[in-house]
């Protein structure tokens, strides 16, 4: 007589086989090692910055040099992030929608960046306007300052964070392909008609993220921005070499307020990323594959 039997269904095993007190222990290692080296530090900020009160706080950031340093930290950072925007989506449309001799070398250039000190990039700018370069006798005969000036502090700026937008969009521009361009184009429109109306409301989140992260490093730059500043109070010191003489200073509670205030605008944008990787989760996906 036949089996008839029915045969059990088989049993699904969990892709993760620890135990729950290692599952546990994982999960509490790492919110106490963010704690201990992220939290806990940037809560000290906070409470060292108020630690006089409100009115003490505010006058620190209120005070000339601290007014000069925000304006000017603002300032570059407008002006770098639209020049890393334009770079970045030229850079990766030609990375990511043509074939073309150089292109391995030209990712190379963009990671640059990455891997070469800030400072490194600061002296490479010195070296080349410095008043012993072949330029720096034409630029002072003719009455252009770059070092030491706001024209320095900008290249610097840009020469650290042109890479942020250009990685964003790669990989995101790379995943989508060319066919709904070459479809834009097959029906007549432009060049700027199908950039305009196709490539960029594909990757306009994936923009948007490369943004925040260029404008965040922007603002908090140091090392280059350092060694191309001159570090003059009120005219070249954006907001971390402002935070910097303070400390060096000993006028701990003014350096905490100011630096509270850049923690501040390092949240409000990480804020804004969080925000946006939430609400647009599967646009911005091909993109963290980098």
């Amino acid at each position: 007589m036949a089996d008839l039997t029915v045969p059990s269904a088989p049993v699904i095993r969990s892709a993760t086989t620890e135990a729950p007190a290692t599952r546990i222990a994982l999960v509490v290692a790492a919110f106490g090692f963010l704690s201990l080296f992220l939290f806990l530090p940037l809560v000290e900020v906070f409470l060292e910055a108020l630690r006089n009160g409100p009115a003490a706080w505010l006058a620190a950031i209120s005070e000339p040099d601290a007014l000069a340093a925000i304006r000017l930290t603002l300032l570059v950072a407008a002006i770098a992030v639209p020049l890393n925007v334009v770079f970045g989506v030229a850079a990766a449309w030609a990375i990511a929608k043509f074939e073309f001799r150089g292109k391995a070398f030209l990712i190379t250039l963009i990671d640059l960046p990455f891997s070469v000190s800030p400072v490194i990039a600061g002296l490479v700018y010195v070296i080349l306007f410095g008043s012993g370069s072949l330029l720096g006798p034409w630029l002072k005969a003719n009455g252009i300052e770059v070092l030491f000036a706001v024209p320095g502090i900008v290249l610097a700026t840009v020469f650290v964070t042109f890479p942020f937008v250009a990685r964003e969009l790669i990989p995101l521009m790379q995943e989508q392909g060319s066919s709904e361009e070459e479809a834009a184009l097959s029906l007549g429109a432009s060049g700027w008609q199908t950039f305009w109306r196709v490539t960029l409301p594909n990757i306009r989140w994936g923009l948007l993220y490369g943004v925040l992260l260029c404008n965040a490093r922007a603002m908090g730059e140091f090392g280059a921005v350092s060694v191309v500043s001159g570090h003059i109070r009120g005219l070249t010191n954006t907001m971390p070499l402002h935070i910097e003489i303070l400390y060096n200073e000993y006028n701990f509670a003014a350096s905490f307020a100011v630096a509270s205030l850049l923690a501040g605008l390092a949240l409000f944008t990480l804020l804004l990323k969080t925000l946006i990787e939430l609400r647009f989760s599967g646009g911005l996906a091909p993109s963290r594959g980098h």
